[in-house]
Formats: structure tokens, C-alpha cells, sequence
């Protein structure tokens, strides 16, 4: 091992260059897609309240709410999160709350097929790092830091 270590030094440092490089990238990748997923459903719900706030009563059990305030909240969440998260502000606290709404229609909606059980599972990952590492250096949370540090230095 040894002697391999010398020579895989250098391919070492490659790839720890190439993923200073791609975490930016990836972050913003994540948070674009599940942003989009969120805020098309959200758009949704927009564009015929009528059939939400019926969808709520009748389909969806969300514990403990009315179905109205189930809806407003939903909606909201799924609108104002997913925008927050695609731009990079307050990126955690937009993760945190997308993960919520996620949860909250795979606990709520008992007509989930295996498939789209899934694709929830896999947003929720998706949000689950967001919420761990940030959402990265392409954020207005990252310009903001970078902007208040300028600021203190001078």
C-alpha cells in the first residue's frame, strides 16, 4: 500500500479539486429540481382553489388540521419554500419546510402508488442534504455571508 500511496496522490488531489468544483453545481442542481417540482404543484393548487380545497376535504387526511387550513398551508408551503429554496435564501429553513410539506403528503394522501412513494422518498433526500450542507456557494445565503464579511473588514 505504500508504494501506491505515492502515485494515487496526485489523482487524489484531482478528484478533491473536482468536487471543490461540482458541490456548488450539485447544490444548485438539487435545489432547482425539487424547487420546480414543488412550485408547479403549488401552481396547481393555485389555479383551481375550487378542486384544492376539495381535494383536501375529501382525499387528503392531513392530521390534526381542517382541510381549509391544510390547504392554505400547503399551498403556501409548496409557492414560498420552493421559491426561497431556488434562489438560495434562507436556504436550511426553505429545505426544512419543503421536507415538512413532503412528509406531510405521503402521510396525507393514501393513494400514493409505489411510484410516486418513490419520488417523494427521493426529494426527500434531496431536501434532507440541502438541510445538511446548505444550499452551497450559488446562493443568495452565500452572497449575503460573503457581503456582510466585506463589510466587517472595511
Amino acid at each position: 500500500m505504500q508504494v501506491l500511496r505515492p502515485k494515487l496522490l496526485p489523482l487524489q488531489q484531482l478528484f478533491d479539486q473536482a468536487s471543490h468544483c461540482a458541490r456548488p453545481l450539485v447544490l444548485l442542481l438539487f435545489r432547482l429540481w425539487v424547487a420546480n417540482v414543488f412550485f408547479k404543484s403549488g401552481l396547481t393548487k393555485l389555479a383551481d382553489w375550487d378542486t384544492t380545497l376539495l381535494l383536501f376535504t375529501e382525499e387528503y387526511h392531513v392530521p390534526l388540521l381542517p382541510p381549509a387550513l391544510a390547504a392554505v398551508m400547503g399551498t403556501f408551503g409548496e409557492t414560498v419554500f420552493s421559491s426561497l429554496l431556488a434562489v438560495g435564501l434562507f436556504g436550511r429553513f426553505a429545505a426544512a419546510g419543503l421536507f415538512v410539506v413532503n412528509l406531510m403528503a405521503v402521510i396525507s394522501y393514501p393513494g400514493l402508488t409505489d411510484v410516486t412513494r418513490q419520488f417523494h422518498y427521493y426529494w426527500a433526500m434531496l431536501l434532507l442534504a440541502l438541510f445538511a450542507f446548505g444550499p452551497g456557494t450559488l446562493a443568495l445565503d452565500a452572497a449575503w455571508q460573503r457581503w456582510r464579511q466585506r463589510r466587517r473588514g472595511h
